[in-house]
């Protein structure tokens, strides 16, 4: 039997990962050790400094193409855009988690943010600790969403989505006075996500039975074999599928994704509508474009009908909704059947268009949840469309910035929503899928229905004796929402340095 060889380790390309996870383990031990009083500087210090350092690590490795572990990671132009976008988004959500919080109808809300309510809340708030494990369970799900976007094999692949999905699923429950609502939805999530994970799991047995490996590489050449069973190929391919489609919220695996959003908490919805997402179709594109890219006539009329059915079901059950965050659900929804139309092109127009748009969306969503945390009353936030009638006369400025956000959904020009659509569109149309532009154009039209309510109700509709306030945002959330309309206005007017940049990443390594 001859020694076991270790595989080489290129450290410095693994270094955002560990810097992630390394302040995670430290933030557990700041939770058990520290006192009460001073965990939450301490945890958000350090969130905030291992996320920017993290960062800066990508860029400093922006020209780096690996595979290293073994194989197990690829470190591509995709991997470290993608990384970048994620780090970047996440920073975002920890500004919106990050300000000395109190629990209160269901979010992490800033004592400046509570500004209706009796004294005994306001003294609650002065004195109570918000809940600071959030912290090191974010870092261990940004470190394995990097992970996750990341991987060259599918157990790396898998061994990630477990490591970014089980913090997902505890923050979600994380909202104590409302309690009841927010662990049903970590709990849906939960139960969902663990079937998720079993489809994946069980693909890739079956992938590894069409290949005898589990590396992309390995794969790709075994695609090439036409003598190989394709029923474990299709078969495996289907339930890997699965699992990636559910963490993307593309129809039919988004049942979870309207209860989950309502329940979580605000923040921690934020975070999830825009980092799991970059996570979760940066992995369907590496497995697409680099593993099964042999049998690309075969899965793109299927993806291209889950496309299709994604944004339907997302755009009409959108119209239908009477509650803020889950019309925020369904528009997410919707924006995943965007998504995945510039996914199917398979062409680097689509991989860089993809990338465009989970950046450009993610930063609108998270401006978006960012301004449903300050919408509020004495009993917590008011998500119910019908109290936010007259919102434009009382806070005209957050109303505005919220018309501003939904326009970017809408797809109207000069904001990042109408640049990010016409690139996958125009993707897809060279790649020959010009029919689920027609779809993507026609439900885009819809979906405008359910925002321009929105904006009438606010702006058109007279305040009622019911109509909450917009509440005094800290600087924290401040920073947040100002980052997020930036992005959204700069990605619409000036969208050629990021086109660039993804252009420029859009090359896979194998």
């Amino acid at each position: 039997m001859g020694d076991l060889k270790l595989p080489a380790i290129d450290y410095g390309a693994l270094a955002p990962m560990l810097i992630l996870f390394g302040a995670a383990c430290v933030g557990v031990l700041i939770e058990a050790l520290a006192p009460k009083r001073s965990r939450h500087p301490i945890q958000l210090g350090l969130a905030l400094l291992a996320t920017v350092a993290a960062f800066v690590v990508v860029i400093v490795f922006r020209d780096k193409r690996t595979v290293t572990i073994g194989g197990a990671v690829a470190v591509d132009g995709p991997t470290l855009f993608l990384q970048g976008a994620i780090l970047l988004l996440g920073l975002v959500s920890l500004l919106l988690i990050g300000e000395r919080t109190v629990e209160k109808g269901g979010a992490f809300v800033s004592q400046a943010a509570i500004t209706v309510g009796s004294q005994k809340d306001l003294k609650q708030a002065g004195s109570e600790p918000g809940a600071t494990e959030v912290y090191p369970l974010t870092l261990f799900a940004l470190g394995g969403m990097l992970l996750f976007v990341g991987a060259n094999d599918l157990l790396t692949m898998f061994v990630a989505l477990e490591v970014f999905s089980l913090p997902l699923y505890l923050l979600c429950a994380l909202a104590r006075r409302r309690r009841l609502l927010s662990q049903e939805a970590a709990l849906k999530y939960f139960l969902l996500g663990s079937y998720a994970s079993a489809f994946f799991l069980f693909g890739v047995a079956l992938i590894y039975g069409f290949s005898g490996g589990v590396q992309f590489s390995q794969i790709h050449d075994a695609v090439a074999t036409p003598e190989r069973s394709q029923v474990l190929l299709f078969a495996g391919l289907a339930l890997v599928a699965i699992g990636l489609l559910f963490k993307g919220a593309l129809a039919p695996f988004h049942v979870w994704t309207p209860d989950v959003y309502q329940g979580a908490p605000t923040p921690v919805t934020a975070l999830m509508a825009a980092c799991t997402k970059v996570a979760a179709f940066g992995a369907l594109l590496r497995i697409l474009y680099v593993a099964f890219d042999g049998v690309r006539w075969d899965f793109q009329p299927v993806l291209g009908a889950i496309a299709v059915l994604t944004m339907l079901v997302g755009a009409i059950l959108a119209v239908t909704q009477t509650d803020m965050k889950r019309l925020l659900a369904y528009s997410s929804i919707a924006n995943a059947g965007y998504l995945l139309v510039g996914a199917v092109a398979l062409n680097k127009s689509g991989l860089s268009s993809t990338m465009f748009y989970l950046v450009a969306y993610g930063f609108s969503v998270l401006a978006a949840f960012g301004i449903v945390t300050l919408v509020r009353d004495a009993d917590g936030e008011a998500t119910h469309l019908s109290r936010w009638a007259g919102l434009g006369r009382k806070s005209p400025l957050f109303a505005g910035l919220f018309t501003f956000i939904l326009l970017a959904f809408a797809g109207i020009p000069l904001t990042s929503g109408f640049t990010s659509k016409f690139a996958v569109f125009g993707a897809a149309i060279e790649g020959g899928q010009t029919w689920l532009v027609i779809v993507g154009v026609i439900t885009s039209m819809l979906l405008a229905f359910p925002y321009l309510r929105v904006v009438v109700m606010m702006w058109l509709s007279e305040p009622g004796e019911t109509t909450p306030t917009v509440s005094l945002p800290g600087a924290m959330t401040s920073a947040a929402l100002a980052i997020g309309f930036l992005a959204t206005l700069a990605l619409g007017v000036a969208p050629a340095p990021l086109i660039d940049l993804t252009n420029n990443a859009a090359q896979f390594v194998r």
